[in-house]
């Protein structure tokens, strides 16, 4: 990142003298285009809570703040000793992204509090953008106290009415599950993001931002329409281990009129450290393919044997391929020889007998390919922590610079830790630090879930956290109106590896070759759920700065769609998103020195979608390069059936998308 290039901050107000606490009183602070409020409330007591509105009408209500301690007493009311506010407007860069330049505009509360009737001290700091609002618990310094033990952390969210939402049921250790549409009174347990539409159109999303060595919060249900913060634990059934000075994540609520002004906020960025990384050249997003699909559909296998499917030979065919096609790196799933092994050296470090790593490694450094290394841990994590240097220093000198992790452990690493809690948030970090000494850019599966890290550490590139296109291959699948709801939930955090771009969407290619992962003949009717037009959208619309063509390279040798994903570009200046309806349709334009990338995506419902190309510069004349459903296409019935067609189009034209059922149309604009 560049750095800052406009700085303006205002103070605004300081009162220095602690205040009465025999009456009730409140502090507030807007927004900078005062349309939201927010309200902080103490009663007499010293109970204190927040209030949020927007142009006058209830966000969230009256909802609690404070925490319990092991061996203290709950810390959950006050005396305000001091308040400060001031305005910051704040101009930042990118390395690489959906945009590059970002504008961090709020106002920011800072409250000092000391416990009532007592000494314990911590800080409450409140910023209000225009597009939501962020605050954090700071725990400073103090006399008596070096060490704390949180059990539970009492934020709240009480929202003010029956809210539709989309949510996901709460797993300490898996992201992977179904989005629910219910309405907010049926959550009981819930991960983060999650996203709701009031009655008064508003959309909001409760995350948090920031997630460093503390546990993820997870939302519980404690009354029709309230959610209280439920801290994942460690094993010992505490929820975070911590030496003062302590600052917690972001609780985050991100408001918008409208769905697409909820997928276009850089809230979550704007509350993340700016970049400690010094250099970010060899940070660098790319397009990726790989010896991974045919794994999961049961072709090959991740095992050395008769169908392994990780060869010196295949490895080679996919170089070729990705050279010739303009693909940045190939991914080589299986390729050690101690699959399965997990703890020992082999599992890590060591090549299987038939993939000649230094060969491969040195293949693809001639034909200007990178390698994507790949390290499954099966979550034992001391295991792969006491080799993780090894291979990194082994990748290094091979030249590879970019791994992807696997965390494939659904109840818990083999320690009883959990994924989402403060453990697992320490060994995420872990890596992606030590990856940053190494050069290495990271895209971790099963992750610990996204709060926007990547400002800070630019190298954390993508992850998992949601069902990807993995799920088509062996189960029922992902519907087209669940990648319709990922814009506006999981990919609130961060850039997420879903590995669209599958070509062969019933895999009757593979009949009768396929097995499940005890080797018995696979049976199961599965597909993939959308048209072919739709998995090239999708590779714009689920944005990832390594952005993967998943399907076997023999589905797309000599295929005219394929131009669409040689041409794409993963890294753009500028991105934003036209209209949405969450779970219904989406259309997303991006850009990249001067040539944008448009998609636009539906549900199980046919629909026509208008865009108009008022974005692109005046008096000049452009070339339209659209992939779309043809005609007769359908996700079930046709879903292979498509179109390419080029025309000449301006700024004052407006295109018209016909999308089919479970489709989406994919566009390239190029100066004539």
């Amino acid at each position: 990142m560049k750095k800052i290039l406009v700085t303006l901050m205002i103070l605004l107000s300081t009162a220095c003298s602690p205040i009465a606490t025999n009456q009730t009183f409140n502090l507030s602070i807007n927004s900078p285009d005062n349309h939201s409020t927010v309200v902080l409330v103490q009663q007499n007591n010293g109970e204190t809570s927040y209030h949020v509105t927007r142009d006058e009408k209830t966000v969230v209500d009256a909802s609690q703040l404070g925490f319990t301690f092991k061996n203290m007493p709950p810390l959950d009311k006050f005396d305000i000793v001091k308040t400060q506010q001031k305005f910051t407007k704040t101009e930042w860069t990118s390395p690489w992204g959906q945009n590059k330049h970002h504008q961090d505009e709020h106002n920011e509360l800072l409250v000092e509090l000391k416990e009532k009737d007592g000494d314990r001290l911590v800080n409450l700091r409140l910023r209000v953008f225009n597009d939501g609002i962020g605050f954090r618990y700071e725990f400073p310094l103090q006399n008596n106290i070096t060490d704390v033990v949180i059990m539970d952390e009492k934020t709240t969210f009480v929202l003010p009415e029956d809210n539709d939402t989309w949510w996901i049921e709460a797993d300490y250790d898996s992201y992977e599950k179904p989005y629910q549409h219910t309405p907010l009174s049926q959550v009981k347990h819930a991960n983060t993001p999650l996203t709701m539409v009031a009655k008064n159109g508003l959309h909001i999303s409760l995350h948090e931002a920031a997630l460093t060595d503390y546990a993820s919060m997870t939302l519980v249900s404690t009354g029709p329409n309230s959610l209280k913060a439920k801290l994942v634990p460690w094993q010992d059934g505490s929820k975070v281990k911590a030496t003062l000075p302590l600052n917690t994540p972001w609780r985050t609520i991100q408001i918008s009129p409208d769905a697409a002004g909820l997928a276009n906020s850089d809230l979550i960025l704007n509350l993340n450290e700016p970049n400690k990384l010094a250099d970010t050249s060899w940070v660098k997003p790319m397009t990726y393919m790989g010896v991974w699909w045919e794994i999961h559909l049961g072709v090959g296998t991740w095992t050395t044997g008769e169908r392994h499917a990780a060869t010196t030979e295949r490895a080679m065919k996919y170089i070729d391929f990705a050279a010739d096609n303009n693909v940045g790196g190939v991914l080589f799933e299986g390729w050690n020889k101690g699959w399965g092994e997990w703890g020992k050296r082999e599992a890590y470090v060591v090549p299987a007998d038939d993939f000649d790593l230094q060969k491969v490694a040195d293949y693809a450094r001639q034909k200007g390919v990178n390698i994507i290394g790949h390290n499954e841990t099966e979550g034992r994590i001391e295991a792969y922590e006491s080799h993780v240097e090894e291979i990194f220093n082994i990748y290094s000198d091979l030249g590879i610079n970019t791994v992807k992790t696997g965390y494939v452990a659904e109840k818990g690493f083999i320690n009883g830790e959990h994924h989402q809690g403060q453990y697992g948030v320490r060994h995420y970090r872990k890596i992606v630090e030590l990856a940053a000494q190494h050069k290495i850019m990271i895209n971790a599966h099963e992750p610990i879930k996204d709060t926007g890290i990547r400002r800070t550490w630019p190298n954390m590139m993508t992850r998992e956290g949601a069902r990807g296109g993995e799920w088509n291959a062996w189960s029922e699948g992902n519907s087209a109106e669940y990648l319709l709801i990922l814009p506006f939930t999981r990919l609130l955090g961060g850039p997420m590896d879903y590995t669209p771009g599958i070509f062969d969407i019933d895999y009757s290619h593979f009949a009768g070759k396929r097995y499940n992962w005890h080797g018995e003949p696979q049976t199961g009717d599965y597909r993939v759920h959308t048209t072919l037009a739709r998995q090239l959208a999708d590779m714009v619309i689920l944005y990832s700065p390594l952005q993967m063509a998943s399907d076997v390279v023999e589905n797309y040798e000599g295929h005219p769609a394929f131009q669409f994903i040689r041409d794409l570009n993963v890294d753009f200046d500028s991105s934003f998103v036209v209209e949405a309806k969450i779970a219904e349709y989406i259309t997303v334009v991006r850009e990249a020195d001067d040539v944008w990338f448009i998609a636009s995506a539906t549900n199980n419902t046919a629909r026509t979608l208008n865009l108009a190309l008022d974005f692109l510069p005046e008096n000049s004349d452009f070339i339209a390069q659209i992939y779309r459903d043809a005609d007769d296409a359908h996700f079930q019935t046709n879903p292979e059936a498509y179109q390419i067609e080029t025309r000449v189009v301006t700024r004052k034209d407006t295109l018209t998308m016909a999308l089919a059922a479970g489709g989406g149309q994919a566009i390239r604009i190029i100066k004539k």
